[in-house]
């Protein structure tokens, strides 16, 4: 990814169309996953600690995800240069749930406490890390590449989500200099403002330690999302980022999703033509006195013409002792069948000798049973599908 300096800052809001939008680019991208570590004596993660982080890593990270392990006590202590592209570090990019992508995410996470950091300002925390994972996302979009749904790990007895303005009251190891402390603080307000931009849900486990303290592991997720800003153009017109961010993202997998559609509802109807069985309207152009017979032909069935036949669903009368031919259907075509090419009762249709098999090609068509005795003798079929 191309380094930026452009730092970026809360949008405007987006429209249900652009929310949905956003996760279906999302599905199947992986997640950024932030492991956000207090490194302040007063957590000093126990037995019950390690195993639940442990936990975290070993069962419900995924193959795709993106891992930052970023402790903080009075700021971030990352260990390493950062920029607009990194803004939480190098990521540990979680290939397979091997033993060896594992034991990466595992180094990394501080198991133990640092005695020399203290003053855990949990507000400068909080921002600089919801700033970081929404700058993630926005080079990503810059970049026209898939955004990621992100969740941040939050092991701390520090309180989260609190009101701009920290007192001692609510967490006494603010710094006394710490901004955060004024509710009308540029840093509160931005805080504030990156609160209210990402789409937040919280769930906390309590652990309580030996010395009958207590921390909690909070997971925060955050649905997909970017920052939206439109500006007015030339032309009374106005440019955005996201409607044409998804654009280029959802148009290939619209469209084959749509032929998926598509030949779904074909290979429906298809199966719906297949089973329903067609309607076979017999007249009996020279028995004026016979009402119209109607069939019922199934797929991959048979009426037989002359006498009757037990392998067949029904049969039309003809002149004759024997079996002259078969109606039988495959799939959507119709074909008429000799049952014997040296048939002493032969059979017409179009006005030629049936000796083979023979497709018939309209729903609408006349066969000729001929007699020695009677002479022709000619049946009206109609086929309704």
């Amino acid at each position: 990814m191309a380094e930026t300096s452009t730092t970026v800052t809360p949008g405007q809001n987006l429209n249900p169309s652009q929310k949905i939008g956003l996760e279906l680019v999302s599905c199947f991208r992986g997640r950024d996953v932030v492991l956000a570590i207090d490194l302040t004596e007063s957590v000093g993660l126990n037995d019950e600690g390690r195993f639940r982080l442990r936990q975290i890593v070993e069962d419900s990270l995924k193959p795709g995800d993106s891992v930052y392990v970023v402790p903080f006590g009075k700021d971030l202590a990352i260990g390493e240069v950062t920029s607009s592209v990194n803004p939480l570090g190098t990521p540990i990019q979680f290939n397979s749930q091997s033993k060896e992508n594992i034991d990466k995410v595992l180094e990394k996470i501080p198991f133990v406490s640092d005695p020399n950091r203290y003053g855990a300002d949990i507000q400068r925390a909080e921002l600089s890390i919801y700033q970081g994972i929404a700058q993630i996302n926005q080079n990503r979009l810059r970049q026209n590449q898939s955004i990621k749904p992100q969740s941040v790990v939050w092991v701390t007895d520090a309180p989260l989500l609190t009101k701009a303005g920290i007192t001692s009251q609510v967490w006494v190891e603010t710094p006394a200099d710490s901004p955060f402390r004024i509710a009308n603080s540029p840093e509160s307000q931005q805080r504030q403002a990156w609160r209210e931009a990402l789409q937040i849900s919280k769930r906390s486990q309590s652990i309580t330690t030996k010395d009958n303290k207590e921390y909690k592991l909070t997971v925060v997720d955050i649905a997909p999302t970017v920052q939206e800003f439109c500006t007015p153009a030339p032309g009374g017109q106005e440019t955005c980022l996201v409607t044409p961010y998804l654009i280029k993202q959802l148009w290939l997998p619209g469209l084959i999703s749509l032929l998926i559609f598509a030949g779904f509802v074909f290979a429906l109807i298809k199966f719906y033509r297949l089973q329903k069985k067609w309607e076979l309207i017999v007249d009996f152009e020279d028995e004026k006195t016979l009402e119209d017979q109607k069939c019922r032909l199934p797929n991959n069935k048979r009426i037989a013409i002359g006498d009757s036949d037990a392998t067949c669903v029904d049969s039309i009368d003809t002149p004759g002792l024997e079996v002259r031919a078969y109606l039988e259907r495959k799939g959507e075509k119709l074909y008429l069948v000799p049952t014997n090419p040296t048939n002493l009762e032969p059979i017409y249709y179009k006005d030629q000798e049936i000796r083979s098999r023979t497709l018939i090609s309209s729903s609408k068509f006349t066969i000729n049973c001929p007699d020695d005795r009677q002479g022709d003798y000619k049946i009206n079929i109609k086929v309704k599908k």
